[in-house]
């Protein structure tokens, strides 16, 4: 129990900070949300930064393993990375498209193989036509977003939007609540040091 006491005194004292948090999450949600064409362009150039920066990685580990059985395999991915990274930076927009017709195209396949299974095993067991429902809801979501990647796209910002929302607006919560304990404690360490009790 004391743990926990000391814990959430510890996490008390940053009370500040889990608000700061949420305020930004909900800015992030509020860009998602009616700035569109600003968010799509910042997810994909952060995701060119990460490419980059995981092609680096890849080119530092093709370096220490140079003279070793399977060295260019890290080089190439390297490479890969880089290249990658730079186009995604470049054009974030088509980065945008193609990382949605990826999901699509993965949603197809994740529906189709659900809907082999559920056919597979509807003489195994009971219930397999839930599997094939999922399978039928992810290939038709797969279809739509390969059909219409501009709602797509809309679609998964929509979903960021409403995340960052709801995790802002409860970090903000929680981040008065830890300033009430903080509050709480600084009296009660007041008190203390004047020898009354609390």
């Amino acid at each position: 129990m004391r743990m926990n006491v000391t814990l959430a005194i510890v996490m008390a004292r940053a009370w500040w900070t889990f608000i700061l948090r949420g305020v930004i999450a909900i800015l992030f949600g509020l860009v998602c949300l009616f700035f569109p064409p600003l968010a799509i362009i910042g997810l994909a150039t952060l995701f060119g930064f990460w490419l980059i920066m995981d092609g680096v990685t890849g080119l530092t580990g093709a370096w220490s393993a140079r003279g070793s059985g399977g060295w260019w395999v890290s080089l190439l991915e390297g490479i890969a990375g880089l290249v990658a990274g730079f186009l995604a930076i470049v054009w974030p927009v088509i980065t945008a498209f193609v990382l949605v017709l990826l999901v699509g195209a993965w949603a197809i396949l994740t529906g189709v193989f659900e809907i082999w299974t559920a056919i597979r095993l509807r003489e195994h067991i009971k219930g397999e036509l839930f599997l094939a429902i999922a399978g039928v809801i992810s290939a038709l979501f797969g279809l739509y977003v390969v059909i219409f990647p501009g709602a797509g796209i809309l679609s998964v910002l929509w979903l960021i939007a409403v995340f960052a929302l709801a995790f802002g607006v409860t970090l903000i919560a929680l981040g008065w609540r830890l300033r009430g304990i903080y509050e709480q404690a600084k009296r009660q360490n007041e008190y203390v040091e004047r020898g009354m009790p609390p």
